[in-house]
């Protein structure tokens, strides 16, 4: 089994990537999407974080308050640094299992969509690893087009990795500074160049 990494800062479109396979009908495991998982009513993650940050990171019906949580973390790195161990060992867990089902039912190619690339549980499982990258100034725009407040937005870029950082874990980089159709391309010769070659069709 190919197991193909995609990752990128926030705003770079990441996540159009790993839908264009989604749309082909590759299984896709989405860190953000068993991040939500992990954190919504009755998830594995919210006894740890309520520890951590107190009963008010907590909302009445017993979910994340991802409000109040936020505007704790954002501002400082420390308790991000801190919100995220805890989260990302729930996700990296449930990702790795969800790989193990996947390589007994003897599938050719599993997409992980992980927003930050730790080493331990995506880095070390991953065949490949493509990074999608993209100006900050684009990034930016794109946030804000989505409704994100200008500044929150730089707030939470300027937390992530840099763009370099990133780029050097790449096996390819693909750029995103222009159409989604151009977007399509690079990614369509991207599969042609490494995956057909390696018998994997879509």
């Amino acid at each position: 089994m190919f197991v193909l990494g995609v990752t990128g800062g926030i705003g770079t479109g990441k996540s159009t990537v790993s839908g264009y396979f989604r749309d082909k009908g590759v299984e896709v495991l989405d860190a953000d999407e068993i991040s939500r998982k992990v954190t919504d009513v009755g998830g594995v993650a919210l006894p740890e974080i309520a520890e951590l940050f107190g009963p008010r990171a907590l909302t009445a019906n017993g979910a994340l308050n991802r409000k109040y949580v936020a505007s704790l973390v954002f501002t400082e790195k420390k308790k991000l640094d801190k919100l995220s161990s805890i989260v990302h060992h729930y996700v990296l867990t449930t990702i790795g299992e969800e790989i193990a089902r996947a390589a007994e039912r003897k599938v050719k190619l599993i997409v992980l969509d992980v927003p930050i690339p730790v080493r331990r549980g995506f880095v070390d499982v991953c065949n490949q690893i493509l990074v999608v990258s993209s100006s900050d100034d684009i990034r930016l725009e794109r946030l804000v087009l989505r409704g994100m407040d200008r500044d929150d937005a730089r707030k939470r870029m300027a937390m992530q990795m840099t763009r370099e950082e990133y780029e050097e874990l790449a096996d390819r980089v693909i750029v995103n500074d222009g159409t989604i159709e151009e977007l399509y391309e690079q990614i369509d010769l991207y599969v042609k160049e490494e995956l057909n070659e390696r018998g994997i069709r879509l």
